[in-house]
């Protein structure tokens, strides 16, 4: 016989249950992958064949014990996780999400949009649970977002389904929307949902933290072309139109690697001065006071020399921050 008394005899369930197992970091002898499927050593063998086939990069080592392990190939394959394994990555990412993390981009939320359509009732309520439980240090400026917002709009993006949704606007005015949405772009401190507002007939950019109840209707369309080359590009274009560049420039007495790790990519490139200096040059359109808050937030030694209104913001809040320090002194 092939098989030992009260084996896996469903072939498709076994290749899963082997797969899973190769998933983990670490060779795997034959026999004890027989031992924990409940077959024999050539039954292991014929299931590692057929993966093969099914295309999962299988190595095997030579030697007195050989063993299997899965490494890389061309392509992933698709993931087997366990419960705790998967709302371990589910929290992981809505945290990411919800608050627009540096390098957490459109391809993160739409990995959690996949990962929560397929998750079990009882996952998503632990997920939940987990989430509400916790608090992330965040700015303070009110832009949390609800990650469920953010799967909705990604599915729609994905789907290129209509999307409707309420919408706050800056002055507090509310209105009711329906869009095609193009991409979702963060800047490393916000969403942004690029779309074409069927209402107004034109392009918009909508701040993912002022929308609520987003709703995909079903409707399909086809993507119009975008007026900019791209929807990063586009939404850059939309800020500044909103707000007033700030040409910045800022010397720092710390190598440009540990000054670039500490602040986001929006600031651009940095230019070294020195072994132990370097120097930043930017056209920024964002608001004085977060640019001043990241600058402060580097760690570091810096001095600013322009524009004079970012000057006289730094020296009036490091004086206020100095009254404040003297204030508290037992």
């Amino acid at each position: 016989m092939d098989r030992h008394p009260g084996s896996m005899t469903d072939t498709p369930a076994r290749l899963l249950n082997l797969l899973s197992l190769l998933q983990t970091p670490r060779e795997w002898p034959g026999s004890e992958l027989a031992e924990r499927l409940d077959v024999s050593p050539r039954t292991i063998r014929r299931d590692i064949d057929r993966l093969r086939d099914l295309g999962y990069p299988v190595e095997a080592s030579r030697g007195s014990v050989g063993g299997y392990r899965l490494v890389a190939g061309a392509a992933m394959p698709p993931l087997l996780l366990d419960d705790e394994e998967a709302v371990a990555i589910a929290v992981g990412l809505r945290a990411g999400a919800g608050h627009a993390i540096e390098g957490v981009d459109e391809a993160s939320v739409r990995a959690l949009a996949k990962l929560e359509q397929v998750l079990p009732s009882r996952l998503r309520h632990r997920v939940s649970t987990l989430q509400n439980a916790t608090m992330p240090l965040t700015r303070g400026d009110g832009s949390t977002i609800d990650p469920h917002t953010l799967t909705v709009m990604a599915a729609a993006v994905t789907g290129r389904e209509r999307l409707r949704f309420a919408y706050r606007a800056g002055d507090g005015a509310e209105t009711k929307r329906e869009a095609e949405p193009y991409r979702l772009v963060s800047t490393g401190w916000r969403w942004y949902l690029v779309a074409y507002d069927l209402g107004r007939e034109a392009w918009r950019t909508f701040r993912v933290d002022r929308v609520s109840e987003p709703f995909a209707t079903g409707a399909r369309f086809t993507p119009r072309e975008l007026p900019t080359g791209d929807a990063a590009a586009f939404l850059t274009d939309s800020i500044r139109r909103r707000q007033p560049e700030l040409a910045v420039e800022v010397s720092f007495a710390a190598p440009a690697e540990f000054v670039s790790a500490r602040l986001p990519s929006a600031f651009g490139p940095l230019e070294p001065t020195g072994e132990h200096s370097c120097r930043l040059r930017a056209v920024m359109a964002d608001s004085m006071e977060w640019v001043a808050l990241r600058l402060a937030l580097v760690d570091c030694e810096f001095t600013a020399h322009q524009p004079a209104q970012l000057v006289e913001f730094l020296s009036d809040l490091g004086a206020r921050l100095t009254r404040a320090a003297a204030l508290s002194t037992p």
